[in-house]
């Protein structure tokens, strides 16, 4: 049984302990179009499988076509009228970056709700194929370029449809570890002075930053798109497979403590679907409740830096 602690229920009435099925209960999705990033394992095939049972149409955005397959067909299973489908992401590169979202725009689809929730965690030090640092790479810039040509088409969807678009960054409690300085702007492919975990943080601190600049942006503009991002939990899952020790313990000892992927889910479930996140914009979260980030994912003109600095990386 669950200590107390991990039971005690937030303002939204949902608590550490909440699945993802719990707080989405008697929530809608029909009619609605989602994205979710790195939907072929983990918490991202979590998500998928929850959106689709609320009735979303998902699409999932995944590396792994064979494994995110597999994910769609063990849902339609369970639940044969989900509507799901499968289409290759992979965020490290921009080149497939900008194919998915050609794709996905040749198709015509509307588009409610963006998870940006693939990641790679404290991996040994390397660079993309467009030459920038593998974690900041795949965990920031390929969501930002992602989310960035993505957003007419849901500026457009929530225009029409008169329902609030959500973008949903899921970042960590690690954005705390990032370099001191935050985003190490002209030393990121710095090879002697990387540090895996810092440089974990470094990409869920530009998470959350890029969220707060969106929510800004969207508040300016009027737009009816909400962006949030958030702590999904430490789950129990393979992204610590770099630090075989802690992976281990993770497994064992962890168990104790750490969420499944049923907890680990909810969160970023709760933000996209459940009225209690609407018109709700620029905020962190945790077990679906709001949380304080760190100073540092509050400070405005390092998103705005962030920014800019991000967008002439994606259109050099």
């Amino acid at each position: 049984m669950l200590p107390w602690l991990f039971s005690r229920k937030g303002a939204s009435g949902f608590s550490w302990a909440s699945t993802a099925d719990q707080v989405t209960a008697g929530v809608s999705a029909a009619g609605l179009t989602a994205i979710v990033t790195g939907a072929s394992s983990g918490i991202g095939a979590e998500t998928a499988r929850v959106l689709a049972a609320r009735g979303a149409h998902v699409v999932m955005a995944a590396r792994n076509l064979a494994a995110a397959e597999d994910v769609r067909q063990a849902v339609l299973a369970e639940t044969p009228a989900a509507s799901m489908e499968v289409m290759e992401l992979d965020l490290s590169s921009l080149a497939s970056v900008r194919k998915f979202a050609d794709d996905f725009a040749a198709r015509g689809l509307p588009l409610n709700i963006l998870i940006n929730n693939a990641g790679v965690m404290a991996t040994p030090f390397s660079l993309s194929k467009d030459g920038i640092e593998m974690q900041f790479a795949t965990n920031h810039v390929g969501h930002f370029l992602l989310t960035h040509l993505l957003l007419e088409t849901m500026k457009k969807t929530s225009r029409e449809s008169n329902v609030e678009g959500r973008i949903v960054n899921v970042s960590s409690e690690g954005h705390r570890f990032a370099y001191k300085e935050g985003i190490r702007f002209a030393k990121l492919n710095d090879e002697e002075e990387y540090s895996t975990i810092a440089a974990y943080g470094q990409s869920k601190l530009a998470n959350i930053l890029h969220a707060n600049e969106l929510a800004r942006r969207f508040k300016e503009e009027g737009v009816n798109i909400t962006a949030n991002s958030l702590h999904p939990g430490s789950i129990i899952t393979n992204l610590l497979r770099h630090h075989s020790i802690i992976d281990v313990m993770s497994r064992t000892l962890g168990r104790l403590v750490l969420k499944n992927v049923q907890q680990g889910a909810a969160t970023q479930c709760y933000v996209a679907l459940h009225p209690g996140a609407k018109g709700v914009s620029g905020k962190y979260w945790s077990d679906s409740n709001l949380y304080e980030p760190s100073d540092k994912a509050k400070d405005a003109e390092l998103g705005k830096k962030l920014w800019d600095y991000t967008l002439d990386l994606v259109v050099a």
